[in-house]
């Protein structure tokens, strides 16, 4: 494996990527007890940092990992990260295990040191012949467990998953429980029908990520009717339009799902303009110099 030559954080020193360890017996190694967060960079500017920061403190909590820092800390150590890279647009990601324990045991240690693990990529944007054409995805049956909403390092379900997708040579696996739609194995999920937008609504079952947020946001800042509720695999199935987003991925359109077309089988209509509102958001805030 060949490490690139990046600046990354490790329990309070900035050091070169290749360079760190962490022990053996650290439990997010052994049991993948710890948190993560991902946080993406425009011009070196952390979109939403602070909305990021807060989750991760709610995934400690629910985690029963004691939070290493404040949340001027964290801040801090973002900021500086992001200035250590060679890249403008990143990808940062934050890890915070229980720490290093002996003897192995599922029952949390007395003494235990949080590990504290950053470091970031470039953000690509999606290339523009998947923004034109679309994606294709696969569904399955969510086989992950029932604490979604925090975002676990434990990603084992997740990882089968989306190598599903892989497998079959797309994009995305989209996932169904009790036949409703809940959301993909690294992205959140929206339907389009008869020219509103659906959205499955927060719960401990999906991680509402910040890109989801922002896309209910621009639906109500131009007035395209949107909903927040329970959607079948049926009106998935039926719909005129099908998106994923996620920070990385940003805002794509799914065209086919199991080999069969979703509408025409191009990005629909509702699709381009909120892509667009999307872009001029990026240019006009994501990118802005005033972003806190």
């Amino acid at each position: 494996m060949q490490v690139p030559e990046l600046i990354a954080y490790l329990n309070g020193a900035f050091a070169p990527l290749a360079t760190l360890q962490v022990p053996v017996l650290d439990r997010g190694f052994l049991f993948g007890d710890g948190v993560y967060e991902v946080i993406p960079v425009y011009s070196r500017r952390p979109f939403r940092l602070l909305e990021h920061i807060r989750r991760l403190g709610r995934s400690l909590a629910a985690a029963r990992i004691d939070d290493p820092h404040n949340e001027a800390q964290w801040l801090d150590l973002v900021h500086k990260l992001v200035a250590q890279q060679p890249f403008e647009d990143q990808s940062v990601y934050l890890q915070v295990t229980r720490g290093p324990a002996y003897p192995r045991n599922h029952v949390f240690p007395n003494v235990a040191q949080p590990t504290v693990f950053a470091y970031a990529d470039p953000l690509l944007p999606p290339a523009p012949a998947l923004v034109q054409q679309g994606v294709s995805a696969v569904s399955a049956d969510d086989i992950r467990w029932l604490r979604c909403n925090v975002k676990a390092t434990s990603l084992l379900a997740n990882v089968l998953l989306r190598q599903m997708a892989a497998d079959a040579g797309v994009t995305e696996t989209v996932l169904f429980r009790d036949g409703l739609l809940i959301e993909g194995s690294a992205s959140n999920i929206f339907v389009v029908k008869e020219g509103q937008l659906l959205a499955p609504p927060p719960s401990h079952l999906m991680l509402t990520g910040i890109t989801y947020d922002l896309v209910l946001e621009l639906a109500a800042t131009h007035r395209i009717a949107y909903q927040q509720r329970a959607i079948t695999a049926a009106e998935v199935r039926a719909a005129d339009e099908l998106w994923l987003s996620s920070s990385s991925k940003e805002l794509l359109a799914i065209t086919e799902l199991d080999d069969l077309k979703i509408g025409n089988g191009q990005p629909g209509p509702l699709y381009r303009a909120m892509y667009q509102h999307y872009l001029d958001f990026k240019r006009d805030v994501m990118r802005a110099k005033d972003v806190p």
